[in-house]
């Protein structure tokens, strides 16, 4: 290993997009440590093994972001999951914890890092029929989802730290091979590649506010959006190439929208998706079919119900270019990535 290397933080490097982050600056020449819970993280090709740091050893951690160039924060428990009561508290203090650590870390550090991205996400804005969502003029919604995210960029953002620029990643539903886009392809193999409907269910709290300002009357939400629910997304490579964009470009600062400039809605989503796997038929799945299905599978429908229109306003402004600024290419792409 060069010692003269810079070096590159990454937490919550096993997962979908974090192991891709660990690869690309392995191969950029980074020294790269990675935080997670255990010291085993994830196999990764290159001249050195990254190094790997417990969040449980306090030190170690101060020690990775002292000197560090870059840290990059995506850790946190998979909101693909049921919200029950456990999960949910999970999902919220799984994030506060680790970046509440990661900021006092930095601010202890005689060199801190240059610039630190912090995972947030693009359900932080309200459900949008009627105009899209930017960092400059997007309003934030309520119930679950969106206090996640208030409460997760409220502890980023926290504090002064004058040596570290701060960039809040609000990212949308992210297509590789990764578990949103496996869970879309087997909806259109089971013949469900239909347009989603919402509409009436049983009512649940699952979808209630929560942290310590929660939003919201607690009810689940129901739109007769009928299919027409908008659908942002970003492929993987656009998510890596705008994390080393963002660390290239000094006036990029605060929340950044990490989305595909063409969002589409729910009938395109899935006509799409049917032609992607070959599928002929898709019958429409109302909620009342999906809550059920959903159930099975283990997650929610908000992840084909809620209207997401989410534009990258802070990138397309400082002159990013997206390698998949069309969806249908982004997912065959994907869909091939899975198969392999």
């Amino acid at each position: 290993m060069n010692d003269s290397a810079p070096t590159a933080v990454i937490a919550g490097a096993s997962g979908f997009i974090g192991s891709r982050l660990v690869a690309d600056f392995t191969a950029e020449g980074y020294r790269v440590v990675r935080i997670g819970r255990a010291g085993s993280g994830v196999a990764v090709s290159g001249d050195a093994a990254p190094e790997d740091v417990a969040w449980s050893d306090g030190a170690a951690v101060r020690r990775a972001v002292d000197g560090a160039e870059i840290v990059v924060n995506l850790a946190g428990k998979s909101v693909n999951c049921r919200y029950t009561d456990r999960n949910r508290d999970e999902i919220l203090n799984s994030r506060l914890d680790t970046t509440r650590q990661l900021r006092e870390a930095i601010a202890a550090s005689a060199t801190p890092p240059r610039v630190w991205l912090n995972a947030s996400t693009a359900t932080i804005y309200r459900y949008s029929l009627d105009r899209p969502m930017t960092e400059s003029g997007g309003e934030l919604g309520t119930g679950f989802s969106s206090d996640i995210a208030r409460e997760w960029e409220a502890e980023f953002f926290e504090g002064d730290l004058p040596g570290t620029r701060r960039v809040a990643l609000r990212m949308s539903i992210v297509l590789g091979d990764g578990p949103a886009t496996s869970l879309l392809l087997r909806l259109a193999r089971l013949g469900l590649g239909g347009p989603q409907l919402d509409g009436w269910w049983f009512g649940h709290r699952r979808y209630r506010g929560i942290g310590q300002h929660p939003s919201g009357d607690g009810t689940a939400p129901r739109h007769r959006s009928r299919g027409r629910q908008k659908f942002s997304w970003v492929h993987i490579d656009d998510v890596a190439a705008a994390v080393r964009f963002i660390r290239d470009t000094d006036g990029v600062s605060g929340p950044v929208n990490v989305t595909a400039p063409n969002p589409i809605d729910n009938r395109t989503l899935m006509r799409s998706l049917r032609r992607v796997v070959g599928a002929r038929v898709g019958l429409p799945a109302f909620r009342w079919m999906l809550e059920p299905a959903m159930f099975v599978l283990r997650t929610e429908p908000e992840l084909v119900l809620k209207s997401r229109w989410v534009l990258p306003g802070r990138l397309a402004a400082h002159g990013f270019t997206f390698a998949w600024p069309e969806f249908e290419p982004a997912a065959a792409d994907a869909a091939d990535r899975t198969r392999h």
